[in-house]
């Protein structure tokens, strides 16, 4: 192949794609930052393979918190909220992937103002070494937790320095996490057109999406897709996630999620930086890259397939090559 040209590659993909070549191989590709999936279910799929696959990080975002204390993680790294925060009754409890470890059912207890076992069950997964809580705010699929335990839920999550990130699905449901301070959404919104009013409020609250676009079908793909592209098209802050688990899905970099993400009219350097955006953490993990190799992509139709080549390589082994 001809010698990638390190100033097209920057033009289409971000300042934070570089043409390099492994040392020992001798293999030319481009190196990016450590890609991540910031919406996954490790006890769904076999995480052990992402890497291989081009994802070096990933977020699980409803499994058992003592299950995922004890997991190792190296390659992938593993943020985890632990489990799901319900209503009594609420989703998921009960369905057939969701077994009872991964569900913690929560709400009011007698009392004027009180608030139940909100508090007690951030703490269980804030004691399990979560890095976000994860609440479940699903109207289409049973009863959802009132605006007064959700503020119990994020207040607690804050006092003990973790963002709070809700599965918003239903009538009212968007409003319900943007009002009362959840930090990021799951799922881009997909049952409902997000307004102005309301785009602005969870822009003004600095609330990030997650985008997992490609699980959708019917009508609910082109409501995501729309709304995804006001959010970003604003300002909004937008992560790249599959819902890995969910279906069937290939493990590392999703073709398919990443073309909707152009869809909605992201750029190259946008969706890289969906894609390597270290939320919940500060910063990106040390000792690690993600190494696309080969001729780079020629155009913005290119990216989808040329990222699912993707690979997880040690740092070290990346040399830059900008001849």
């Amino acid at each position: 192949m001809l010698h990638p040209d390190p100033f097209t590659v920057r033009a289409l993909l971000g300042d934070e794609a570089a043409v390099a070549r492994r040392a020992i191989s001798g293999e030319i590709g481009v190196a990016l930052p450590p890609l991540a999936d910031h919406h996954v279910h490790g006890h769904l799929v076999d995480l052990a393979k992402v890497f291989l696959g081009g994802i070096a990080a990933v977020i699980d975002l409803g499994g058992d918190p003592a299950a995922l204390f004890r997991a190792e993680r190296a390659v992938p790294h593993i943020d985890y909220a632990g489990a799901f925060l319900t209503a009594p009754g609420g989703y998921p409890a009960g369905r057939a992937w969701a077994p009872p470890a991964i569900v913690r059912e929560i709400g009011r207890s007698s009392g004027e103002g009180a608030t139940g076992s909100a508090p007690t069950a951030v703490d269980e997964q804030a004691d399990f070494g979560a890095s976000v809580i994860k609440v479940a705010l699903n109207a289409d699929a049973g009863p959802v937790v009132d605006a007064h335990t959700l503020a119990a839920v994020v207040a607690r999550a804050h006092e003990r320095g973790l963002p709070v990130v809700a599965h918003a699905q239903g009538a009212g449901m968007t409003r319900l996490a943007v009002e009362a301070g959840v930090d990021a959404l799951a799922h881009t919104p997909f049952t409902e057109a997000v307004d102005d009013a309301l785009l602005r409020g969870a822009l003004d609250r600095g609330q990030v999406w997650i985008s997992t676009l490609a699980i959708h079908d019917g009508p609910a793909l082109p409501r995501a897709v729309d709304n995804l592209r006001r959010f970003a098209a604003a300002g909004g802050r937008v992560l790249y996630g599959t819902d890995l688990g969910n279906g069937p899905q290939p493990l590392g970099v999703n073709a398919a999620e990443v073309r909707l993400l152009l869809a909605a009219d992201l750029d190259g350097a946008a969706v890289i930086a969906a894609l390597a955006d270290p939320w919940p953490r500060a910063a990106v993990l040390h000792g690690v890259s993600t190494f696309v190799p080969g001729a780079p992509p020629a155009s913005l139709a290119e990216v989808p397939d040329w990222l699912a080549g993707a690979r997880v390589v040690p740092t070290e082994e990346l040399v830059p090559d900008d001849q």
